[in-house]
């Protein structure tokens, strides 16, 4: 199986740039500059970026910039997407310029998701200043965080992440709005790092093409700050501050200018995958987390 190491970064699609600049800026805490090709990168740790907001004529999520180890690593994954006739196509020079990546393969999953399998991070090492005195994100050798994504051939979907791109599951929830009702099934997945998951599969569809995306801060306070920013700058609330079951993040749900949601979160789990058991978890969180926050 092909060996992800993390989330190396997100691409997203805006119509209106200005806004995602302002929103990385004024209430994420990030740093942003303009990107090669065009675009914005947004800064949240040493590397030149790890969210990339390209100009479009839709408001959307792109792509999931998955990390390998190296050029071995990166040739043993294409064998791998040639065994199991995965289709795949290698990125031209300027996207790998764009990413900063010595090259990179294209999947599609079987839900639509677009996978870019990526190695050889290019940075320049500089320091992550926040402009708004964020100490520090949760990044390193986990990634940039976590990203949820639509599923709606769920069964095909899975597969696919689990025996072609090789996450394992972390757990799983089965949502049901009614209790009588069938339900409809979100399993969390890992990779290479520490981190609870850095995926997680979602059955149903999902206009902006992203259910959300997860950064982490290494305190209660940032995640409190990061509250206050988003009511000043009036960014929706998509969900109330809680607590999650599964990974033990603290943590608030807001829209991002790319109409998915962003969880800003402290604390969550690191797992020690040799002696972790999957289970399924029946209730999203230990306390808070009022979803319907954002259907006010």
């Amino acid at each position: 199986m092909i060996d992800i190491r993390g989330l190396g970064y997100i691409v997203t699609q805006t119509d209106q740039l200005a806004q995602w600049q302002s929103y990385a800026q004024d209430v994420l805490g990030m740093m942003t500059s303009p990107a090669p090709g065009g675009g914005l990168y947004v800064k949240m740790d040493e590397r030149p970026f790890r969210m990339l907001a390209a100009e479009g004529p839709e408001r959307r999520y792109v792509a999931s910039g998955w990390e390998l180890a190296d050029e071995r690593a990166f040739d043993a994954a294409i064998t791998v997407l040639e065994q199991k006739r995965a289709k795949w196509e290698p990125a031209s020079a300027g996207l790998c310029e764009q990413r900063g990546m010595q090259a990179i393969a294209i999947v599609t999953d079987p839900s639509g998701n677009r996978h870019e399998l990526g190695w050889g991070h290019r940075s320049d090492c500089l320091p992550f200043v926040s402009p708004q005195g964020v100490p520090r994100f949760i990044t390193g050798d986990m990634g940039l965080g976590h990203t949820v994504l639509p599923a709606p051939n769920f069964d095909e979907t899975i597969a696919f992440h689990r025996d072609v791109l090789g996450f394992g599951v972390s757990d799983i929830f089965n949502f049901r709005p009614d209790p009588s009702s069938p339900g409809v099934r979100i399993h969390f997945l890992h990779c290479a790092n520490a981190r609870h998951h850095s995926l997680a599969l979602a059955e149903y569809p999902v206009p902006s093409g992203c259910v959300h995306v997860m950064v982490e801060v290494d305190s209660m306070t940032e995640v409190g700050r990061a509250h206050d920013r988003r009511t000043a700058h009036g960014v929706p609330l998509s969900a109330t501050l809680g607590q999650h079951l599964n990974d033990r993040m603290i943590s608030f749900y807001m829209k991002t200018p790319s109409d998915f949601d962003l969880e800003y979160g402290f604390g969550g789990l690191q797992v020690d995958w040799s002696r972790h058991t999957a289970f399924e978890f029946t209730r999203v969180s230990l306390w808070g987390h009022d979803f319907s926050a954002g259907q006010q």
